[in-house]
């Protein structure tokens, strides 16, 4: 992906589903696009690493440690490595999710 892209256009919604596209893997990290589909979530989980998001349509409930936060297009959320974390898609929403491993 060496030429510009428009985020939005890379990765679509499908109905009822979550929807990824790794672009980077790397050991140091990854870069992961998501489109999740209204009513469509990721369960309460822990990652060892810092995942930082970015919205880039729609908007997002994303509770870190307890604690819910709304993100909408265009805002960020780092979320800390070892703390537990989920998302739900009150609307549909698409992401950039940053994996940094080191």
């Amino acid at each position: 992906m060496t030429n510009p892209k428009n985020i939005n256009q890379i990765i679509n919604f499908q109905e009822d589903s979550v929807v990824s596209k790794e672009i980077v893997n790397k050991p140091t990290g990854t870069i992961t696009l998501f489109a999740f589909d209204k009513g469509q979530g990721l369960s309460e989980h822990i990652v060892p690493y810092d995942a930082f998001v970015m919205i880039t349509e729609g908007v997002a409930e994303i509770t870190v440690s307890g604690t819910k936060h709304k993100i909408k297009s265009g805002e960020i959320l780092l979320m800390p490595g070892k703390a537990p974390h989920k998302l739900k898609a009150t609307q549909a929403f698409k992401m950039i999710l940053i994996m940094i491993k080191s």
